[in-house]
């Protein structure tokens, strides 16, 4: 074989083997970014969501350990203990299970569940990678958004588009409303960080 159609051949072959799962996914550009934990009280700043339980966990807190505290950090967790499930974690304004307890997505991404997929966030030269473990801000079926190429339907807090947690407002240094990119990725491809020092496995858990 002469040795420029080698080249190419090898080309061909590389190619394939390239892992083009970070193209797969849309890259949400400019979102808004809010911050949210485990255990945070009901109040007129979240439209009065009490955060001990999570859209897919009726004992959320208990499982997490306690209060994800914003204010007591010890590096990035919170400050008096090491939490069971992982403090990077997020909510999107997407439900995958109906009212009935019905699973009602058609998006391959969340099968067989949404809870504790992965995206990464990006905020500047910093980028942070988090679990999805609950649903908001304010929306529960945006799913042109989450999944898609649309802006939030969100009107509130600038219309913010992901809740974070202390630990990825941390790491990414973000104010308590910010700017961000975040994508979807596959837990393959998620690098070694913070992030993976616990990571929740823990599945729908419905009283």
């Amino acid at each position: 074989m002469r040795p420029v159609y080698l080249f190419l051949f090898i080309l061909v072959v590389l190619s394939g083997c390239v892992d083009k799962s970070s193209n797969q996914y849309p890259l949400h550009k400019d979102i808004t970014v809010t911050v949210f934990w485990i255990g945070e009280d009901a109040t007129d700043e979240n439209n009065y969501i009490q955060n001990s339980q999570s859209a897919w966990d009726s004992n959320w807190k208990d499982h997490f350990g306690g209060i994800d505290d914003p204010y007591d950090r010890k590096f990035f967790y919170p400050g008096n203990f090491i939490p069971k499930e992982n403090q990077f974690y997020f909510a999107l304004p997407y439900n995958d299970f109906d009212t009935n307890g019905n699973n009602k997505s058609k998006e391959s991404f969340c099968e067989p569940i949404c809870k504790n997929k992965w995206i990464k966030i990006t905020k500047g030269d910093k980028t942070a990678y988090a679990q999805w473990e609950d649903v908001g801000p304010f929306e529960i079926d945006d799913i042109d958004y989450v999944f898609g190429n649309s802006k939030p339907k969100n009107d509130i807090n600038d219309n913010a588009g992901l809740d974070v947690s202390p630990a990825v407002r941390d790491y990414l240094g973000l104010e308590d409303i910010d700017k961000i990119d975040w994508q979807f990725i596959e837990s393959r491809n998620v690098p070694d960080g913070p992030w993976t020092e616990i990571i929740t496995q823990s599945q729908i858990a419905w009283n």
